[in-house]
């Protein structure tokens, strides 16, 4: 698209509603991160492990959490998940005997997810995969300067909901 975003290169009033030259190429290489990385992150794991890219971050966050037990909703944030998708794959971990659930002691009105010993052998076991499609997808192609300002550029566009700040 010609300078400003615009069709025939023309500025019309109101062209701050197009994207820039440089905006355009920082949306569209964000919007390719976020809309092409987790397929390539999960292919992997589902050959190796079985498990979607969704299931493991459910285990790995459980697992990372203290007494590796979360509340739903801060579970369903981390995995970037609704509830009620988060509660389907926790019913179907509860099956498999990986999480067990239960009203949060602190606040009734919460469900805590507690992850298993068996729902942390298996994170545990399909955690080199990931740290590997990780290491070789996104760490490898950026140095240090590079991984440091995805951790910068990561934490300003960082949004958390009011209710789990």
């Amino acid at each position: 698209m010609p300078e400003g975003g615009v069709p025939g290169g023309e500025v019309p009033e109101g062209a701050e509603l197009w994207l820039t030259p440089p905006e355009k190429e920082a949306w569209t290489g964000l919007i390719s991160l976020v809309l092409l990385l987790p397929g390539k992150l999960e292919a992997p794991l589902q050959r190796e492990s079985g498990l979607t890219l969704f299931e493991y971050l459910v285990l790995s966050h459980v697992s990372e959490a203290p007494d590796r037990r979360l509340r739903m909703s801060e579970l369903a944030y981390l995995a970037n998940g609704s509830l009620s998708r988060l509660s389907n794959v926790v019913k179907r971990f509860e099956a498999r005997g990986w999480v067990e659930r239960y009203p949060d002691p602190e606040d009734g009105r919460f469900t805590l997810a507690a992850l298993t010993e068996s729902g942390y052998r298996t994170v545990v076991a399909a955690a080199p995969t990931h740290v590997q499609a990780v290491r070789e997808l996104v760490l490898e192609p950026l140095n240090a300067a590079d991984q440091r300002a995805l951790a910068r550029i990561a934490a300003k566009l960082r949004t958390r909901p009011a209710d789990l700040a």
